[in-house]
């Protein structure tokens, strides 16, 4: 058999160094600050409207496309919290 058989195919282009920390950057913020990995790939993964696309894809194309997601998951974050609280004092109405 021949190697190129078993060879695994690109996708897509090939990140460039600092694509590629900008992409680990988001996986680690976003994993930090939502519940399970489900919730990190749904965040990452679907489109944000707030952020007006994917936000891996902000994430990767630039340092302000990753700080708006840190910002955004900060926002998901706080909104998590809030309702948390709400559930537990038992004020919702």
């Amino acid at each position: 058999m021949s190697r190129g058989f078993f060879k695994k195919r690109s996708s897509g282009r090939v990140l460039s160094r600092d694509e590629f920390a900008r992409q680990g950057h988001a996986v680690r913020a976003a994993s930090a600050a939502l519940p399970d990995s489900v919730a990190v790939l749904g965040f990452l993964n679907s489109h944000h409207p707030g952020l007006g696309g994917r936000p891996l894809d902000l994430a990767v194309a630039s340092a302000t496309g990753l700080a708006a997601v840190r910002t955004a998951l900060c926002a998901e974050t706080a909104r998590a919290v809030a309702t948390n609280r709400l559930h537990s004092t038992g004020d919702g109405a």
